[in-house]
């Protein structure tokens, strides 16, 4: 019998600003058919707060599904698989701000009471209407205003606004969050360890056992329950962080293609070149050299790793 094809899921990364932990995504590009020709998850590297103005659809959160239309928001936190999907012919407005929760909250306290809080926040997702929190939708309003309008110390006024944003969120995951697993956490919490361990090691050569050793589980039931929550292994993880990384420096940068493997965690640059042709389709020469395509590149390419990484 052949083995069962696993579902895609998609990895899009986003790279914040210089000295901000907040980046928007404005204006009418964002007026479209929400999930026309796409048929997979995603997830991202930070937080997402988003602001729906007009049309309709369903919202899927891990497993869920949601209706959402004018005057919806949601809270999703990083690594939290997702989509969006307008009804069919129907158009639908969002815009978006994502936010790097630990790097806003990281002055703010020191100690359980911050570590507790960013918890909660990455413990579930949110999709909430006006309707029913009309002050908590004011705010993002308010923060996406303030992020399009650049006054003089907009910045200072946005990371306030979603503070109060984040902190909103914390408490309603307390009862109210949509959670991949039912009674909640036992799954969520040890994964976003893990992921932000990747997060900030993924140059270093990291070994599952390593991973599960620092999410305090055995290296089987990490690699059970990485898999069942993101529907790829922890390796394939791995493989997408330090390829989209790539992708970063060769497009900003002209670093040798070398130097750009051993940055992002390839022993070899022959390592790192099979495995870059395995996610994107093209060489990391030929890549460099149309870097405009690379995201609609990798959403075509199901992602593996080598074993023995």
């Amino acid at each position: 019998m052949p083995k069962r094809r696993k579902p895609k899921i998609e990895f899009r990364y986003y790279k914040m600003p210089p000295g901000s932990p907040i980046l928007a995504l404005l204006g009418e590009k964002w007026y479209q058919e929400y999930g026309k020709d796409i048929d997979t998850l995603h997830f991202h590297n930070y937080l997402e707060i988003g602001y729906c103005y007009g049309g309709k659809g369903t919202m899927v959160l891990g497993e869920q599904e949601h209706r959402f239309g004018e005057g919806s928001f949601t809270v999703i936190p990083k690594n939290f698989p997702h989509t969006t999907n307008s009804d069919p012919g129907t158009l639908s407005k969002w815009e978006y701000l994502f936010v790097d929760v630990e790097g806003l909250l990281q002055n703010l306290g020191q100690g359980g009471r911050q570590r507790r809080m960013i918890q909660k926040i990455q413990s579930g997702a949110l999709l909430l209407t006006r309707e029913e929190f009309p002050k908590l939708a004011d705010v993002i309003l308010d923060v996406l205003d303030t992020m399009r309008e650049t006054r003089e110390y907009y910045l200072e006024e946005a990371k306030g606004g979603v503070i109060v944003i984040l902190a909103e969120a914390a408490r309603k995951n307390e009862n109210g969050g949509v959670d991949l697993e039912e009674p909640g956490r036992d799954t969520t919490i040890p994964i976003a360890r893990a992921m932000d361990y990747i997060t900030h090691h993924y140059m270093e050569p990291l070994k599952i056992e390593q991973l599960a050793d620092f999410c305090h589980i055995s290296e089987t039931h990490f690699r059970r329950m990485f898999s069942a929550y993101m529907n790829m292994s922890p390796l394939e993880y791995i493989n997408q962080v330090r390829i989209k990384i790539a992708c970063d420096y060769l497009r900003k940068t002209e670093e040798p293609i070398s130097g750009i493997a051993h940055k992002c965690g390839f022993v070899t640059p022959s390592t790192f070149n099979r495995n870059f042709r395995q996610v994107m389709g093209v060489t990391p020469r030929e890549w460099r050299k149309l870097p405009s395509h690379y995201e609609q590149q990798l959403l075509k390419f199901e992602v593996h790793s080598e074993e023995g990484w």
